[in-house]
């Protein structure tokens, strides 16, 4: 597969991915029956901002599957998806918010396990995920103040 090809397939497969599963978790009226804190940004702003992070996270997904398939890196790459893509099914989905608690955590620990991960070897990729570990750190604040809160 091409380089540009493989940008293209990573990209897409985070981007899609968090289509598919935004579209098919909908916040819907539960959502907004809840307590939320004052810190909780307006419901527009989280579609601008996947979009940035999982076209940031397809990046480094894809520079990490070149520099080597069945690295740590790439393992960590992949498990992060897995509970990027499990976190709305669990909160809006079954609308456990205390379970989407555990799944962010974890998430955020492999984000950092990745950054770490690929600090020396590849830094562009770890700086890509800097971001996107700001946000999850906000979105598991977040999170916790609903289970909080609810």
């Amino acid at each position: 597969m091409s380089r540009t090809l493989t940008y293209v397939v990573f990209v897409a497969i985070a981007l899609g991915g968090g289509v598919v599963i935004g579209v098919s978790n909908p916040p819907g009226e539960w959502y907004q029956s809840l307590v939320k804190p004052a810190l909780n940004p307006p419901d527009w702003i989280f579609g601008p901002v996947w979009f940035v992070l999982y076209a940031l996270v397809g990046i480094a997904g894809a520079r990490t599957w070149l520099r080597g398939h069945l690295s740590i890196g790439m393992l960590l790459w992949a498990w992060q998806m897995v509970l990027n893509f499990l976190w709305s099914p669990s909160f809006f989905g079954l609308r456990m918010p205390s379970a989407a608690l555990v799944v962010i955590v974890l998430l955020l620990a492999l984000i950092l396990a990745f950054v770490v991960n690929r600090w020396k070897s590849d830094r562009i990729s770890a700086l890509l995920f800097i971001p996107y570990a700001v946000w999850v750190s906000f979105e598991a604040l977040l999170n916790a103040s609903i289970v909080y809160l609810n």
